[in-house]
This record gives structure tokens, C-alpha cells and sequence, in this order.
């Protein structure tokens, strides 16, 4: 099995997953002072009718998993408060 993807400024793609309709797709990223930042994108619908909304946080955390589990959670909440999930 291949590991997250990354790219040059060493942000890490970690494993999406659907929630109905939904793609949630949590990324995190090492920043300067040697911790993560956290952002998440939900997408849905397919080809010209695609709508992607990506979120960026202000929160740091120390681990990757961590910063992760943030953007997972935070992924859920805003489906939830959406009425989607």
C-alpha cells in the first residue's frame, strides 16, 4: 500500500473517505517552526458540476496523527452543521 502523498512544501495528503455524497480528504503540513498545520476539503459532484471547499486552520499541533484526527473531526462538524452528514 502507498503512504500519504507529499509535496514540496511537505504537506501530506492523507487517506480521504466518502460520507454520502461527500469526499473528505484531511491534509496536514510540517510548518518553519516544526509543527503541523491542519486543513481539510470536501468535495462533491463530478466533472464541470465539481464543488471543492477547502479549510485551513490557525491551530498547530505537535503530531501529524494529531493534526489529522483535527481536520477529520472538524470535517465531520462542518457536514453536521451543514445538514449533510
Amino acid at each position: 500500500m502507498a503512504g500519504p502523498a507529499t509535496d514540496s512544501m511537505n504537506s501530506i495528503a492523507e487517506k480521504s473517505f466518502a460520507v454520502g455524497k461527500y469526499l473528505v480528504s484531511p491534509s496536514t503540513t510540517l510548518t518553519d517552526s516544526g509543527r503541523y498545520a491542519a486543513s481539510v476539503s470536501i468535495r462533491s459532484g463530478r466533472g464541470n458540476g465539481t464543488h471543492d471547499r477547502v479549510v485551513r486552520f490557525v491551530a498547530r499541533f505537535a503530531t501529524r496523527d494529531d493534526a489529522c484526527r483535527y481536520a477529520v473531526d472538524q470535517g465531520y462538524v462542518w457536514l453536521q452543521q451543514a445538514g449533510h452528514a
